[in-house]
């Protein structure tokens, strides 16, 4: 193929769809690219866009890269074409597979060091057949926020891969001689067999949400010094390159916006200016406060009994009072003043303890320490305690409690410097109660330690 002719076709070709791009993007408006409201979300997953498309290309082969030689002084430029199947992954990435075939050829017309003749190291041109030449390659978007416009018009990337290329060179030797190598494989193959590493570059142009145009160079180094026939300058491997225009369709539900272009900074500005979201944030905040105020409700103490509100029986209590769960007073007995109750020391209140527990609470250590003070002062005085229990539970298990209970008094006195042998204790269970079980008021009563006294002689 003339250069010359090739060379201003493509120029013309790859013009004129410039000026479609760019009239195409000069009657686009934000309001025709805009990504519905609700259509995406930022983490919504892969599942909501456009992901997978098909491409077809074509361009220009060349034995050569921009930087560098080969085993020829002159770079024919010939046609090379190809189709490419490529899912998107992110935003930013996806895995691209090409495929192409075309011709590559060179001579030694250029009169340079080595060359003359038209012909050097004994050979004058070569023509390549690249017969197939597949690739993966990860494809990245080096420029996919655009933050003029809601939606990308351009999208620059960057390639990287690795392929295998199978082709036949045929060789013009500087004695005319031409030396074909298809079907003449060493390996006894049709085509000589290639691994290749494909790096390259471009920018690709938004046409509609569906369809792009792809600009591209791809420089591809070959494992091997064969790709033009010609094994000379060992070691150096060839290499050749290919530049190209070509259109993509992205396929699938056309509701669904292209992954390609979807701008994440404009989609997590639409999200959060969801009026729907906003509506959730102020019932949310709506409830929350709902929780607030019931719980500021529950803790609620109008009369400083402990006892909230909504769970207070007997509101108004006055300060100072003892009351029960409910919130309502604890009546205490009077003391026993009459002839029977001679025998026991009236000074001593009975011993109080919380529900199924024989810990003494803070409010027993006065009569503890008046009846600690008695006995020590008075040596021939013995006291009795007697340990009572509420009618919950089991009778075994209130009966270990009701002793319990009078052991913990026995410690404290005996602690506080009394004579354990003066101390006698019994445990009476849930027998003998003082008020009626069946009230939590009289089951308070009942949790009991009670002192009887006797005085030696008498």
């Amino acid at each position: 193929m003339n250069y010359s002719t090739l060379k201003k076709t493509v120029v013309l070709s790859i013009a004129s769809l410039m000026g479609v791009v760019a009239a195409h993007a000069q009657t686009s408006s934000d309001s025709t690219t805009t990504v519905a409201p609700g259509s995406a979300k930022v983490f919504g997953g892969k599942a909501q866009y456009r992901t997978f498309s098909i491409g077809a290309n074509a361009g220009v082969l060349s034995p050569t890269l921009f930087f560098g030689s080969n085993d020829f002084t002159k770079n024919n430029y010939e046609l090379g074409y190809g189709i490419s199947l490529r899912e998107q992954l992110a935003h930013a990435f996806g895995l691209e597979l090409n495929v192409m075939r075309g011709t590559i050829s060179g001579d030694n017309s250029r009169n340079i060091s080595g060359a003359q003749n038209g012909s050097r190291d004994g050979f004058s041109a070569f023509k390549t057949e690249l017969a197939y030449y597949a690739n993966l390659m990860g494809k990245v978007n080096v420029g996919n926020i655009n933050y003029l416009h809601r939606k990308n018009v351009i999208n620059f990337f960057v390639t990287a891969g690795a392929g295998y290329a199978g082709y036949a060179p045929k060789v013009t030797l500087a004695n005319g001689t031409v030396v074909d190598y298809k079907n003449n494989a060493a390996d006894g193959h049709k085509y000589i067999h290639e691994l290749v590493i494909p790096v390259g570059a471009g920018v690709k142009v938004r046409l509609t949400d569906g369809i792009a145009l792809n600009l591209g160079y791809t420089a591809n180094f070959v494992d091997g010094d064969n790709l033009d026939g010609a094994d000379v300058r060992y070691p150096t491997k060839d290499k050749f390159s290919y530049g190209y225009g070509g259109l993509e369709f992205t396929l699938g539900n056309p509701a669904k916006p292209n992954l390609d272009w979807v701008n994440p900074v404009a989609l997590m500005y639409d999200e959060l200016k969801d009026p729907t979201l906003r509506q959730e944030v102020e019932a949310l905040k709506g409830r929350v406060s709902n929780v607030e105020k019931s719980v500021d409700d529950l803790k609620k103490d109008s009369d400083g009994d402990g006892v909230s509100d909504q769970f207070d029986k007997c509101p108004g209590t006055p300060a100072g009072t003892i009351v029960d769960g409910s919130g309502c007073e604890i009546k205490f007995p009077k003391p026993d003043t009459t002839a029977a109750a001679a025998s026991t020391p009236g000074t001593y209140s009975n011993i109080q303890f919380e529900f199924d527990s024989s810990v003494l609470r803070t409010s027993a250590y006065p009569t503890l320490d008046k009846a600690s003070a008695d006995l020590r002062s008075n040596p021939n005085m013995t006291i009795e305690l007697d340990g009572y229990a509420s009618s919950e539970g089991s009778a075994a298990h209130n009966m270990r409690l009701s002793k319990d209970r009078a052991n913990s008094v026995k410690t404290y006195l005996v602690n506080s410097g009394v004579d354990a042998k003066r101390l006698k204790i019994k445990a009476y269970g849930e027998t003998n109660p003082i008020s009626d079980n069946s009230t939590e008021q009289g089951r308070v009563l009942n949790r009991r330690v009670e002192f009887k006294s006797a005085m030696s002689g008498m």
